[in-house]
């Protein structure tokens, strides 16, 4: 065994009882899909991902990745290699495959609970294997014959990197600089340099093809002048897939990170060398909404690479609390003579473990719920729904992205180093216990495809404002509901209402001052003090509806749960535990919002 420990009873729990998914299963898209099927392969990723996934975690970490300045190559450890080899040669690669290439046609909700497991165990295998959502995306968007760059991706396993960022323009993708110039025979002549670029090389693929956003000559400023570009490391013939000559994209330098290290980040040059010949992905120039394609992806895959961390995090803590003989009981501190006691019976360590309980399961159950919606959508789709149905699940869908990514991170990242390392006390600090790297490999998490702050104004501005309310109207609708159900846990079910009162009234605030900008531009710096305020209330919101879902199932289930019954009463106690330690904080975050005025933005540059 190595350091993960999976908790498939709660994946469990969440797929078929909260979120019930097995009605899905055999039908429309999911025909040929049961839920013994499911389980199958969850059990199967389990004991994958706790054995030869997560065997090279910590000399992954330790070893790091060899760069070769002179040839501008990578590699990888051999331990890593062998795990990633175990991923691919188990065809787990086919849940991101198109069917048409290979793959495998399963339920979004399926696929996430999937790569939590991997995720958790040994993330830099999932990065790295992203390549063949890449090609789902280069054979959904491209020509004929950039569907056949797709289909050598899958055939030959090849990988795959993203490249928006580059040293000046940062987050800001817009001011991007590299250019890319059309040829005489149809390709393109890309010239620049991209930084921050995961996978931009290592040696477990024969070859790589980049997605470049570039600058097209005469293309315009901001993004809209942006058009994306498919960019092999290796030129190659499209029928058969054979490698002709190397084409002009290097790695210049790898980073040194805190964190991930195994995972290549490379600084990458375009065309300075050579020509580095590029397709335009599907002969249109809409780079930024192609792109976005992948980036929604890879947001996805952020968050719940933050909430599997900290599920890991939460597993060894639990585990370390119950047998780590420290200090007597509390009740008998008087009596120095008194048994010590193992750790989990101390008061304070006890509270950090369910906090640390609440928000790993809650969040799961965040990310299989998001997951849900995109499962919804894939049958309205496929069952011609009506337009105001398939429009009202794909805002969902779009409303919950920012949030599994942003809150998902941000709350993961927070609580890793504050409770799950906090209950290590100071061996947590050492490289004895797996969760140190924890730590380093989730901070990551805050920043990837968008900081914070960037998802809370993406989520206001695009999923609230743009979307005249309608997402949020619909969650906040199917929450109050709820919340007015009435039956067991009634007290937890009004604090949930009041919840959602001072959510919508943080929300009406922000939208006020956003209106009040249009006369006055200075207003809407109250929306960039508060949008990720904004966004971590409603991650707290969702969160404690989820919870309490679950714990109106696990009461229905406890008369007769056998030996499930320890399982179904933490669940209750899960719930009520996190409405009343943290949904109080929203009634402040509302009367900071509230209260919130310009007098920051006034200072003197001088006086920080």
């Amino acid at each position: 065994m190595g350091h993960y420990t999976a908790n498939l009873r709660d994946i469990e729990f969440c797929l078929f009882e909260l979120l019930g998914r097995g009605e899905i299963l055999g039908k429309s898209v999911y025909k040929d899909l049961d839920r013994d099927t499911a389980m199958g392969m969850l059990e199967e990723i389990k004991r994958l991902s706790e054995n030869d996934l997560a065997a090279s975690f910590v000399e992954g970490d330790r070893l790091g990745v060899d760069f070769d300045p002179t040839t501008g190559d990578v590699k990888v450890p051999a331990s890593f290699k062998k795990s990633y080899n175990a991923y691919i040669q188990g065809e787990w690669w086919r849940v991101d495959t198109p069917p048409e290439l290979g793959g495998t046609k399963i339920p979004s909700s399926l696929r996430w609970a999937i790569a939590e497991m991997v995720l958790g165990s040994n993330p830099s295998i999932h990065i790295y294997a992203s390549t063949y959502g890449f090609a789902h995306v280069a054979y959904m968007l491209g020509t004929d014959d950039q569907k056949k760059i797709a289909k050598q991706m899958v055939d030959h396993h090849w990988g795959a990197s993203m490249m928006l960022t580059e040293p000046d323009a940062g987050s800001d993708v817009g001011a991007g600089r590299a250019k890319a110039v059309q040829q005489g025979d149809g390709t393109w002549h890309i010239t620049g340099t991209k930084r921050f670029i995961t996978s931009g090389d290592s040696d477990l693929s024969e070859n790589i093809v980049h997605f470049v956003l570039a600058r097209r000559e005469g293309g315009g400023g901001g993004t809209k002048g942006l058009s994306l570009f498919l960019i092999p490391k290796f030129m190659f013939d499209f029928e058969t897939g054979a490698l002709g000559k190397r084409n002009g994209v290097f790695v210049t330098k790898v980073e040194h990170k805190m964190g991930l290290n195994v995972s290549s980040t490379c600084e990458m040059n375009l065309g300075e060398k050579e020509p580095a010949v590029g397709y335009l992905l599907g002969d249109v120039h809409e780079g930024i909404a192609q792109m976005f394609k992948i980036i929604e992806f890879a947001r996805m895959m952020v968050g719940t690479k933050a909430i599997a961390t900290l599920s890991a995090g939460y597993q060894q803590a639990l585990a370390y609390a119950k047998t780590r003989v420290q200090g007597g009981d509390m009740k008998f501190m008087s009596d120095k003579t008194s048994p010590r006691v193992t750790i989990i019976n101390h008061p304070d360590v006890r509270r950090s473990l369910m906090v640390q309980k609440a928000y790993s399961e809650g969040m799961r159950a965040l990310v299989l719920y998001a997951a849900s919606i995109q499962d919804e959508v894939a049958i309205a789709r496929a069952e011609g729904m009506e337009k105001d149905k398939q429009d009202d699940l794909d805002a969902l869908a779009d409303l919950l992205l920012p949030v599994v990514k942003g809150y998902g991170s941000e709350k993961s990242w927070t609580l890793l180093g504050t409770e799950s390392l906090q209950t290590f006390g100071g061996s947590g600090f050492t490289q004895d216990w797996p969760i140190e790297q924890y730590v380093r490999d989730a901070k990551i998490d805050t920043l990837y495809e968008g900081t914070t702050a960037i998802q809370g104004l993406d989520f206001f501005f695009r999923k609230i404002i743009k979307d005249r309310g309608r997402a949020i109207g619909l969650l906040s609708k199917e929450i109050g509901a709820f919340a007015k159900s009435g039956g067991t846990h009634l007290e937890e079910k009004l604090a949930l209402q009041k919840t959602l009162e001072d959510l919508n009234a943080i929300i009406s605030v922000l939208v006020g001052h956003a209106m009040a900008s249009q006369s006055d531009p200075a207003e809407i710096y109250k929306v960039g003090l508060n949008a990720s305020r904004c966004l971590m209330a409603v991650g707290e919101t969702i969160t404690a509806w989820l919870l309490l879902r679950q714990a109106d199932i696990a009461a229905s289930k406890l008369p007769t749960a056998g030996k499930d019954a320890d399982f179904y009463s933490g669940k209750i106690a899960t719930a009520k535990f996190f409405v009343r330690n943290y949904l109080p904080h929203i009634s402040a975050d509302r009367a900071i919002v509230e209260s919130t005025d310009n007098s920051i933005m006034e200072i003197p540059e001088s006086a920080f």
